[in-house]
């Protein structure tokens, strides 16, 4: 464990440009611990303001994933350069400093160097296919400082030719992974795990080839079949979640390298990032929603401080207060009909650009998420770790009525094991 650590360490001394790492420390690891600890005195007073901001900049991408729930197969939409920074300069009057830039794919958006460019004191995590980042583009973003790419990879050739809807796309994403490397950028791999890959990538052979490729850490997310084409075959069984889980707390010991995730505080217990309050999304038509994956709405980056509109945001509220009340887990992937519920008691619009939310949610099968039953849950091993999570990354109690009401035995517990694996 120490031995990894150093090597951790040095390898990231050694291999990412120190004006970015001196910005990501301060931006990132400094200014957005006072970010967490600002959204816990809030929370005290019963105001909710996420202390990292999700923006989907736009809808376009050049790949069409299995599973996808963005419309990259409709008419470009774009959060506009303006917008973008009205929403940043607002976040950051109340002490945020970290964004996550999602798509479509957010190298297609035409002012993406531009908006980095005007919030050099943020740091900004990019998630991307890679194939649009030539040498030039890394280039650039070594030259601002500032952002993380963080490539998504969901396979080996044939699989991600196949989840992709692309040909040759592990090629061309690992093209601009390197691109990213070789520029000294801060860089990592995200991988969304399903049946058709985790044995592949949830593996430590994997992680070693992601190591010795000069990759600095890694994100493995739990395939969700939601959107207008749903693939439930690909969706994780229980069994497969707990894998995950272990493998993902052994690796931190033992490899050095990054490992994040967002599902588990330090205990081992399932947690939601929305539910928390820890991290909310806007979409590429400004529509604040609880999350990606729940496309409704009541308001939008348009209506005013984004701060003032979160923040009295009764939907919003109700989101974070009825997830908690009936599982650590995914609502939506655990009680689409509560979703649906919630949309239609507030009255909030679909945000999709299909406009088919609410039938999408009608053909959705209650499953497993991330949720494990008591007395299976797996702690950190790694005392970092362990250590940061107890502190800036848990519940903040938003579970303690939950666990009250004796509903802390396991996930959707409403549901036969038969049912579960479905």
């Amino acid at each position: 464990m120490i031995l990894s650590g150093l090597q951790y360490s040095t390898r990231i001394l050694r291999t990412v440009d120190w004006r970015l790492l001196r910005n990501f420390v301060w931006n990132f690891g400094v200014k957005g611990i006072r970010s967490v600890n600002l959204h816990k005195e809030r929370m005290k007073e019963g105001i909710y303001f996420p202390p990292f901001l999700y923006l989907s900049v736009l809808n376009s991408c050049n790949l069409s994933c299995q599973g996808c729930w963005v419309d990259v197969d409709k008419p470009q939409t774009i959060i506009p350069l303006d917008e973008l920074n009205k929403v940043v300069l607002d976040a950051k009057a109340h002490g945020n400093s970290f964004f996550g830039i999602l798509g479509g794919e957010p190298f297609l958006h035409p002012g993406l160097f531009d908006f980095l460019a005007q919030h050099p004191d943020c740091f900004f995590q990019i998630f991307t296919n890679g194939q649009m980042i030539t040498e030039k583009k890394a280039q650039q973003l070594r030259q601002l400082g500032n952002a993380t790419p963080l490539v998504s990879i969901e396979g080996t050739e044939l699989i991600a030719d196949e989840r992709r809807g692309g040909k040759h796309v592990l090629e061309r994403t690992l093209r601009g992974l390197d691109h990213c490397i070789e520029n000294k950028l801060l860089t990592g791999v995200a991988t969304s795990l399903c049946r058709t890959n985790i044995d592949d990538l949830l593996t430590e052979e994997w992680l070693r080839k992601l190591i010795a490729r000069g990759v600095h850490y890694a994100w493995y997310h739990s395939y969700r079949p939601v959107g207008p084409k749903p693939n439930p075959d690909l969706a994780l069984t229980p069994e497969q979640a707990r894998r995950i889980r272990q493998f993902v707390v052994d690796m931190r010991v033992k490899l050095p390298l990054g490992i994040i995730d967002a599902y588990y505080d330090g205990e081992g217990r399932a947690l939601c990032p929305m539910a928390n309050g820890v991290s909310h999304h806007i979409s590429p038509t400004g529509a604040i929603e609880p999350c990606p994956i729940i496309q409704f709405a009541k308001e939008n980056v348009r209506d005013g401080s984004i701060y003032e509109t979160m923040t009295n945001s009764s939907f919003i509220r109700d989101f974070r207060e009825t997830a908690a009340r009936h599982t650590r887990g995914c609502i939506v992937l655990e009680r689409p009909d509560l979703v649906k519920a919630l949309a239609i008691k507030h009255g909030a619009a679909d945000t999709t650009l299909r406009k088919t939310a609410i039938a999408e949610l009608d053909a959705m099968t209650p499953r497993n998420s991330q949720w494990l039953p008591t007395g299976e849950e797996i702690p950190e091993k790694h005392p970092i770790y362990r250590w940061a999570k107890r502190i800036w990354f848990n519940d903040f109690g938003v579970y303690d009525e939950l666990e009250k009401e004796g509903r802390e035995s396991g996930p959707i517990a409403h549901l036969s094991e038969e049912d579960n694996q479905a």
